[in-house]
C-alpha cells in the first residue's frame, strides 16, 4: 500500500490527549528518502506568518515562499514586478512560523537570470536573513552552472522546468509545454548540477511521468499529472480566494473566500445597524 494513503483520516485519534510522534524538520535527505519509499510530498505556497503556521501544523512537507505573491498578494498580472527585498520580507515571516516543513524561497526575476555572482548574493541573503532552507530557481540546462555554484556555496536548490512564469514574454504566455526530450534534458541537467528536487509545471501527465522516471531526485508537479513525487499548488487557489483566472489543473479544497466575505458583510451590517458592539 502507498505510504501516502495508508492511514485514513477517520482512523486517526484527534482527541486533545492523543500522543503524536514528534515531527522532525524536513530536509533534502528526508525528501530523497520520501522519493525512494514512494511517499508523496505535499507542498504549498505561503506568504505570511499565520498561514505558514497553519500549514506547518497540518503536515505540509515543503512551504514555498513563491514569487506568485506578485499576482495573488500584490495584484499584478505576472510575477515579474516582485523584488528580492519583497521576497526576503515575506520569507522572514514564513520562516519564523515554520518548525517542521522545509521552506524554499523563489529567486525573483532577474536574480536568476543575470550574473552568477548576483544570484549567489541573492540566494545567500535568503539563508542569512530568514529561517528558510533553500531557493527555487527557474530553468534547466542553461542554469546548470548557476545551480552548481549555488550548491557549492551551501545553498540547496530546487530547479523549475516546463512553464516558467518569469519567461512568459519569451514563451508567448502561459501554455502547456510538450517537448519531452527538452524537458527531460533540462531536468537531468538540473539534477546533475546538484538540484535536490525539480518542480515540473504545465506538462502533459505522460511527460511528467517521463521526467520522474528519468530522475533520482524528487519531482514536484503543478499541472503535471499524478505520476510525480509530489504536488504543489498556490494556496489562495486551494482555498477559493483567488481573484481572477484559476488554472484548469487546480482543485479547490475549501471556500475560505466565501466565509471571509460573509464575515466581513456581517460585521459591516452590525456596525451600520449599531448592533456591534452591544
Amino acid at each position: 500500500m502507498d505510504p501516502a494513503v495508508s492511514a485514513h483520516p477517520d482512523s486517526i485519534d484527534k482527541s486533545p490527549n492523543a500522543k503524536s510522534k514528534p515531527r522532525q524538520r524536513v530536509t533534502t535527505r528526508r525528501l530523497a528518502k520520501m522519493r525512494q519509499q514512494g511517499e508523496r510530498i505535499a507542498m504549498l505556497t505561503a506568504y505570511d506568518y499565520p498561514m505558514a503556521k497553519r500549514m506547518d501544523a497540518a503536515g505540509v512537507d515543503i512551504v514555498l515562499v513563491g514569487d506568485s505573491l506578485g499576482m495573488v498578494v500584490q495584484g499584478h498580472e505576472s510575477t515579474l514586478k516582485v523584488t528580492m527585498d519583497q521576497m526576503i520580507y515575506h520569507a522572514e515571516m514564513v520562516g519564523r512560523a515554520v518548525d517542521h516543513a522545509m521552506v524554499i524561497v523563489d529567486l525573483p526575476f532577474p536574480e536568476g537570470q543575470l550574473s552568477i555572482d548576483r544570484t549567489l548574493e541573492a540566494a545567500t541573503r535568503v539563508l542569512q536573513e530568514t529561517r528558510c532552507q533553500g531557493v527555487k530557481l527557474e530553468g534547466g540546462s542553461e542554469q546548470s552552472a548557476r545551480i552548481e555554484a549555488l550548491v557549492a556555496a551551501g545553498v540547496p536548490v530546487m530547479a523549475h522546468v516546463g512553464l516558467r512564469p518569469q519567461s512568459i514574454h519569451v514563451d508567448g504566455g502561459y501554455r502547456m509545454h510538450r517537448d519531452r526530450d527538452r524537458l527531460v534534458a533540462d531536468a537531468r541537467a538540473a539534477q546533475n548540477a546538484g538540484a535536490f528536487a525539480v518542480l515540473v509545471e504545465c506538462v502533459p501527465p505522460e511527460i511528467g511521468k517521463g521526467i520522474t522516471d528519468a530522475l533520482e531526485v524528487p519531482t514536484i508537479g503543478i499541472g503535471a499529472g499524478p505520476h510525480v513525487s509530489g504536488q504543489v499548488l498556490v494556496t489562495p487557489d486551494v482555498l477559493g480566494m483567488t481573484a481572477g483566472h484559476v488554472p484548469k489543473f487546480v482543485k479547490q479544497f475549501g471556500d475560505a473566500g466565501a466565509v471571509i466575505d460573509h464575515a466581513i458583510a456581517d460585521y459591516v451590517a452590525e456596525v451600520k445597524d449599531a448592533k456591534f458592539p452591544s
